[in-house]
Formats: structure tokens, C-alpha cells, sequence
């Protein structure tokens, strides 16, 4: 079988470094759908240098987004990137994001789950600066037809919606041309881009990567519920349910608790098709 578990779960961690200044930040934001308004001073802070903060979201892309792709370069693990679906994303913060940093990841495989026609394996990526850790990552990666290998199946339950109705409901549209802006920052998958591509694997066209779903949701929990403040963010989880279009828009539901939010995303003009699921964002 091309993934090895015990040779996976035992190799070494594997270590890269991670550059990034404001352009790159800025760039991150604008994918995201920031800068609308223009001179909206909500949205200056994710556009202006001057007032520039980080987005929690952004270690997901910072050093061009390369800490999952590494991670299946691990040794025991030789997949077909054609077969891997991305299933779900953690990001914990440590502290603030500086806008110009540059941090050591080290990346390991922290689990390799079983199931069934798919195996799951779940890559953890933590990064650190001079002055101590700034975050880590947690990349649950399917792959299809690698399962049926008799290990253990992992974590299953789901997370519902509370019953009485979200405290906040925004709607995001996505721009026409927001993929082509958000792989910019580093996912240069043509699944994106390529209409051609986007028909080989099962789409009428290209579609948005998951992970810009992901920013944009995190960006309307911040602006919404945590009055802008993006260092209010300890922690941000969410699996992958569906795809989402460019041109389409986004329906956020957030359910508030002190010191927690439950997040759905579902695509507004298809009946509310889930887009992310089991997501929370923790913060103080």
C-alpha cells in the first residue's frame, strides 16, 4: 500500500522556513474579498500598511502555503495528488501574527485514519519565531482509494447547529475573479483557474479553494462578533463540506457564546448547499 502508517508516524519532523512582509499579507486580504469599501476603515486594516494587521487565517498561506505539500512528502507517504481531497483545517494561534516575520515550520504526520475507501492523514504544521511559537496547523487530508487497511477509523462525530436561531447572519458574495487573485498567494492548483481542468475533474468550471472559504468566513466572525480585533482569535476549526463558485455568495450563520462561535457557510443562490461545517471559532 503506498501509505506506510508506522514509517509515516515515526519519521523525522520535517523543517522548512517561512518569509513573508506586508505585500504579502496585503495580497492574502485583498484574495479574501477585503478592500470593499475601499476607504471603509474596517477594511483599511486589512489594506493600508499604515494599519495593517494579520489575519489568523494567514498562516494558512504564509511561505507561499507549502506546509500540507510537504507533509505528503513525508517519508510512507506516496499518494496520487489527483486522489487528495482537503477535509478539514485547524488553525491555534500562540500569539498575534506579526505583518513582517520569519518563522521555522516543522511539519509531521500526526495521524493516518482508516476509512474505508479513503484513508485520512492528518498533518500537523507548528511554526516558530526568535521569540517563541506563533501557531500551528492541522491539515486533514483524504485520499481516496487508500483505505480498507484494517487501522483505526478516527474521529467521526459532527457538530450540529444549535436549535434556536444564529445571532448574526452575513452574506459574502465572491468576485468572478477571486481564485485568480487568491492563488496568488500560493495554491496554484489549475482546479482553480483552468476551465479545461476544472471539467477532467467533475466541474462545469473552476471552482473556489476551500481555503479561501475559509479566510473569508474567519474575516465576517472578526468584523462581526469580535469588533475587527483579530488578536481576540485563539483558535479556528472547520471541515470542508462542499464547493462554492466564484460569483457566487456565501450565507454565514454564527451562534455566540462566551468565548466561542459556531459558524455554518452555506452557498446562498443553491438552496444553502453546505460549504463548511463543524466550524468554530474560539477567542477571548
Amino acid at each position: 500500500m503506498p501509505i506506510d502508517v508506522a514509517k509515516a508516524l515515526a519519521a523525522e519532523p520535517r523543517t522548512g522556513k517561512a518569509v513573508w512582509g506586508h505585500k504579502d499579507v496585503q495580497l492574502y486580504h485583498l484574495g479574501l474579498g477585503a478592500g470593499v469599501p475601499a476607504t471603509d476603515p474596517g477594511e483599511l486594516r486589512y489594506t493600508l500598511e499604515s494599519k495593517l494587521h494579520v489575519l489568523p487565517s494567514f498562516a494558512t498561506v504564509a511561505g507561499a502555503g507549502m506546509a500540507m505539500m510537504g507533509g505528503l512528502a513525508a517519508p510512507g507517504i506516496e499518494v496520487d495528488l489527483a486522489a487528495v481531497l482537503h477535509g478539514g483545517q485547524t488553525v491555534t494561534l500562540h500569539r498575534p501574527i506579526p505583518v513582517e516575520g520569519e518563522a521555522t515550520l516543522t511539519s509531521t504526520v500526526q495521524a493516518v485514519y482508516d476509512k474505508g475507501k479513503a484513508a485520512v492523514i492528518v498533518l500537523r504544521s507548528e511554526a516558530a519565531d526568535a521569540d517563541g511559537p506563533l501557531w500551528t496547523n492541522d491539515s486533514a487530508v483524504f485520499v481516496r482509494g487508500e483505505g480498507g487497511f484494517g487501522g483505526d477509523r478516527g474521529p467521526s462525530a459532527r457538530l450540529e447547529a444549535p436549535s434556536r436561531e444564529p445571532e448574526f447572519t452575513v452574506e459574502r458574495p465572491i468576485r468572478e475573479e477571486q481564485a485568480l487573485l487568491y492563488r496568488l498567494s500560493g495554491d496554484w492548483n489549475p482546479l482553480h483557474a483552468d476551465p479545461e481542468f476544472a471539467k477532467l475533474a467533475g466541474f462545469d468550471k473552476p471552482i473556489l479553494h476551500g481555503l479561501c472559504t475559509y479566510g473569508m468566513t474567519l474575516k465576517a466572525v472578526v468584523d462581526t462578533v469580535l469588533g475587527g480585533d483579530v488578536a481576540r482569535v485563539t483558535s479556528y476549526a472547520t471541515r470542508f463540506a462542499g464547493v462554492v463558485f466564484p460569483g457566487e455568495t456565501l450565507r454565514i450563520r454564527m451562534w455566540t457564546d462566551e468565548g466561542r462561535t459556531q459558524v455554518t457557510v452555506t452557498a446562498a443562490g443553491r438552496d444553502d448547499a453546505p460549504v463548511l461545517a463543524d466550524t468554530v471559532v474560539t477567542h477571548s
